[in-house]
């Protein structure tokens, strides 16, 4: 039986599984999105009792060839960040980004220390327009659906920033008349392609524009972090 031993993971979701199991849902740093049981964590005997929390550093083991792994140990790998308030509902809207968009058993290095930069900073309650702007735009690149932000789609010459664009899902900013739908600036465009988000207009075309490029790719199922807290 394939098993892994103690690597850096965090849970994203637990549910119910069984009479006294849960079903774990971890983004590993080396092995992606992994579910697993946790026989009996429901159970009042569970050695697992208190210790599957959300947004904590841990150390996970698991076995198993199929999607559905079985949970071995856990350790704690650093300090639970504690988010309160609208940095909580924040750090639960990257959760359900994870699950509903990384495949399973597919590693993202670099996506994984990405999520755990952004729960230090919503823990610091830095910038939360600017967290979350920037782990979508880190999380579509991460994807292969990077947004191409500096070239125009049919002629690939440069984004002017003194022209008009439409966003196009599969292909990209095509040039438009300044009243057409959906339509970017080429200087905004430029703005997120260099992550200038010194303002709080940029930051909303930024989220206006990554909600657009997410929306294809979540399809027509809302995000429940959403509904709970509107302005994420």
């Amino acid at each position: 039986m394939h098993r892994i031993d103690l690597t850096p993971v965090y849970v994203l979701h637990t549910r119910p599984y069984s009479n006294t199991s849960l079903i774990v849902e971890f983004f590993s740093q080396h092995y992606g999105r992994i579910s697993a049981v946790a026989r009996s964590a429901r159970g009042p005997q569970s050695r697992y009792k208190g210790q599957l929390q959300l947004f904590t550093p841990m150390l996970a083991s698991w076995s198993g060839h199929h999607e559905l792994k079985m949970l071995g140990n856990i350790e704690l790998n650093g300090l639970p960040h504690q988010l309160n308030q609208k940095p909580l509902f924040c750090g639960f809207y990257l959760n359900e980004l994870l699950i509903r968009l990384l495949h399973r058993d597919d590693p993202h290095l670099n996506l994984f220390d990405y999520y755990a930069k952004s729960l230090c900073s919503l823990e610091r309650n830095e910038n939360i327009s600017l967290i979350l702007r920037l782990f979508e735009k880190k999380l579509l690149e991460e994807l292969g659906y990077g947004l191409s932000l500096t070239q125009e789609a049919k002629t690939r010459l440069p984004i002017v920033a003194e022209n008009f664009y439409r966003y196009e899902h599969h292909q990209g900013f095509l040039l438009c008349d300044s009243k057409a739908h959906s339509v970017f600036s080429g200087g905004d465009l430029i703005a997120i392609a260099q992550e200038k988000f010194d303002t709080d207009a940029i930051l909303q075309i930024a989220k206006r524009l990554m909600r657009l490029a997410l929306t294809h790719l979540l399809g027509n199922k809302p995000l429940n972090s959403r509904e709970f807290f509107s302005s994420i």
